[in-house]
């Protein structure tokens, strides 16, 4: 089995490497609709794994009418020995294209900043560090890495080949960054986005208001039958994020959209939310307004089970062998761990260094946590066979 010190080492002297490409791929725009910045990455990440003699293919995004067009999935296959271990990452952030001319990567101290810095250019970069360190030392577990360019916006073209490939593993390892506090993730709510349309009929305001069937009046009833959901279930979370609806406001609104956002942690409350959310839609209370749903973007709950709970205890043991101590969390958010977990595929999150503020200008990276928790990855991948 891997000797975490002497894989620490090894990482450690790798470590001018990672900052240097740390840096790069912060100043890479690549948000998710920005293909061909997510591209740049993953032209990055192919010729990474092709360098550490992986097998290494580039699936394109095939847009339908009216899609955007996404950037590449990337996918390196490592043949050797023990559990088939699937490993994955992404590759896009939430930032516009300008971001990284606006605010570049920054090393401040024991301080990083810059966009997609945790989340999530330096989980990547542990992916392939890691895999780099154990084949220095002269290991070769079996890896399949996934390079995903969609995590952002929930994962549209990745999930089917995601799914497809965990299929054919053993256990998942996803690289999000840890928590700010350092924990790992075993369990994450399951979330669903929804676009409500609600459709009415348009009338004068003031001359003949009676002619009309505002939808808008109707959005704010499913707004408050919506948000009445939080906390029917333990665990359950429901927002309305986004209106929009009307023209002027002589007009009775023939139309609204509203965007809705659903989370729970267990499959049970998350399935009757999800039904309760649909029966409001379905019976509007508004007469003469229909509405219409339907669901944009999904990850089913990720939820702690005792194989989760086997690789979270390796981990934990791992970390007291480079004298430190690692807990594990549950998330409200969700990444592609959902997906695997759901499939029955035992799955850990949060294997990356410890950063925090994603998705904000104040996003950061602790950079002293960049040798401990990638050696920890390093030598959980080759020690995986003792979890599964």
């Amino acid at each position: 089995m891997p000797d975490p010190n002497a894989l620490r080492r090894i990482v450690d002297a790798r470590l001018p490497r990672y900052q240097s490409e740390l840096e790069h791929l912060v100043n890479t725009d690549c948000g998710s609709y920005s293909a061909d910045g997510v591209n740049r990455v993953a032209a990055f990440v192919a010729d990474a794994l092709r360098e550490l003699g992986a097998s290494v293919e580039r699936v394109s995004h095939r847009p339908g009418a009216g899609e955007p067009q996404l950037g590449d999935l990337v996918v390196g296959r490592f043949e050797g020995s023990g559990p088939r271990l699937l490993l994955i990452g992404h590759m896009d952030t939430v930032f516009d294209d300008g971001t990284a001319a606006d605010r570049p990567y920054r090393a401040d101290g024991d301080r990083a900043t810059g966009p997609g810095v945790t989340d999530m250019k330096a989980g990547l970069l542990a992916g392939l560090h890691a895999i780099a360190a154990l084949h220095e030392a002269g290991h070769h577990p079996a890896v399949t890495f996934v390079a995903n360019p969609d995590e952002e916006i929930g994962s549209p073209f990745s999930t089917p080949i995601i799914r497809e490939l965990a299929a054919a593993h053993d256990v998942a390892l996803v690289l999000e960054c840890a928590r700010a506090n350092g924990d790992i993730v075993s369990a994450r709510k399951g979330i669903a986005d929804y676009e409500i349309e609600l459709t009415g009929r348009a009338a004068h305001a003031g001359i003949e208001p009676e002619k009309g069937r505002s939808a808008i009046l109707e959005a704010a009833h499913q707004v408050i039958g919506l948000h009445e959901l939080n906390g029917r279930w333990p665990s359950v979370t429901v927002n309305a994020g986004v209106i929009r609806g009307g023209t002027r406001p002589n007009v009775v609104a023939a139309g609204c959209t509203l965007l809705v956002d659903l989370r729970a942690t267990t499959t049970d409350a998350f399935d009757a939310a999800a039904a309760e959310v649909e029966r409001i839609v379905a019976t509007p209370r508004t007469d003469g307004v229909t509405g219409s749903l339907r669901r944009i973007a999904a990850h089913p709950p990720m939820e702690r089970t005792a194989a989760s709970g086997r690789l979270v205890d390796l981990a934990v043991g791992i970390a007291a062998e480079l004298g430190f101590e690692l807990r594990d969390a549950a998330t409200g958010g969700a990444s592609d761990a959902n997906t695997c977990a759901a499939m029955g595929l035992p799955t850990l999150d949060g294997l990356g260094p410890v950063g925090g503020d994603d998705h904000s200008a104040d996003e950061w990276l602790d950079l002293t946590s960049i040798v401990p928790r990638t050696t920890l990855l390093a030598t959980l991948i080759g020690r995986i066979g003792e979890a599964v």
